[in-house]
C-alpha cells in the first residue's frame, strides 16, 4: 500500500487531499503542525509527504531542508500560496521534488502525486519504463547505476538518492561527454523552463556530488563545463 503523509496546518485543504489521494491502495496520514509533520516524516516509512510551507512550528522549508540533511529521501511535494515565488525556488533547492501553487487542481493534485509515485524507488520492485524495458545497468569506475531497479551503488555500497538525483545522475551517465546547461537539466529533469530556477540544478548537483563523489570539491564523475553547465566524466 502507498503511504502518503500530509503536512498540512489547514484542516479543510488536508481532508480535501485525503479523500481525493485515499483508496484501497493509498493510506493517507495527516498533521497539522510543523514539529508532528516533522517529528512523523523522519521517523516513519513514506512514499510521498505532500507538505505546506506556511506551518505553526517548524516551517516547511526548515522540515525539507532538515529531512534531506538527515538523508530521508523520502519524495516530497510542496504546497505554497500563488505570490511566494521565492518560496518555490527555495523549496526546490533545498530538495523538494514538486510543488504545487494553491488552490490547485483535484486533478492536477491526483497527476502529480501518481507521477511521483510512479517514479519512486523500491528495493524489492523494478519501476521499468514502459517505453523502454531493458535499461541498461550503467558501470563507471566504482559507480553502478541499475536504472532499471532505480538502485545506486558505490564500491559495492547502496546509496540513498532521492527521485531528481536519481535521474539527473542517468541523464549525465547515460551521455558521458556531453554537457548539459542547467536550464536543459531543468527542462528535462523538472519540466520548468522559466530562469529563475535553474539555481534548483546547482543545488541538487551538490547534494548529488556529496553521495556519489569522495571529495566534491574536485569530482571525478559529474564535472563542471565552466560557464555552461555539467557533464559526466568521459575518463
Amino acid at each position: 500500500m502507498v503511504q502518503i503523509l500530509v503536512v498540512e496546518d489547514d484542516v479543510h485543504i488536508a481532508e480535501l487531499v485525503t479523500i481525493n489521494l485515499e483508496d484501497d491502495q493509498t493510506s493517507v496520514k495527516s498533521c497539522y503542525n510543523g514539529n508532528e509533520g516533522f517529528l512523523e516524516a523522519s521517523t516513519n516509512a513514506y512514499d510521498l509527504v505532500i507538505l505546506d510551507l506556511m506551518l505553526p512550528g517548524k516551517k516547511g522549508l526548515d522540515i525539507c531542508r532538515e529531512l534531506r540533511a538527515s538523508k530521508v529521501n523520502t519524495p516530497i511535494l510542496m504546497l505554497t500560496s500563488k505570490s511566494d515565488e521565492i518560496d518555490k525556488i527555495l523549496g526546490l533547492e533545498t530538495g523538494a521534488d514538486d510543488y504545487m501553487t494553491k488552490p490547485f487542481s483535484v486533478r492536477e493534485l491526483q497527476a502529480r502525486v501518481k507521477a511521483i509515485i510512479r517514479r519512486q524507488s523500491f528495493d524489492t520492485a523494478s519501476t521499468t519504463s514502459e517505453e523502454d524495458p531493458d535499461l541498461p545497468v550503467l558501470t563507471r569506475k566504482d559507480l553502478v547505476v541499475n536504472q532499471e531497479m532505480r538502485k545506486v551503488e558505490l564500491q559495492g555500497e547502496r546509496l540513498n538518492l532521492t527521485p531528481k538525483e536519481f535521474e539527473l545522475l542517468c541523464l549525465l551517465a547515460n551521455n558521458v561527454g556531453k554537457t548539459y546547461s542547467r536550464a536543459q537539466l531543468l527542462h528535462r529533469i523538472w519540466g520548468y523552463e522559466f530562469e529563475g530556477y535553474e539555481h534548483t540544478v546547482n543545488s541538487h548537483i551538490n547534494r548529488l556530488r556529496a553521495k556519489i563523489e569522495q571529495d566534491p570539491g574536485n569530482p571525478e564523475y559529474i564535472l563542471t563545463t565552466w560557464g555552461v553547465g555539467y557533464r559526466f566524466s568521459e575518463s
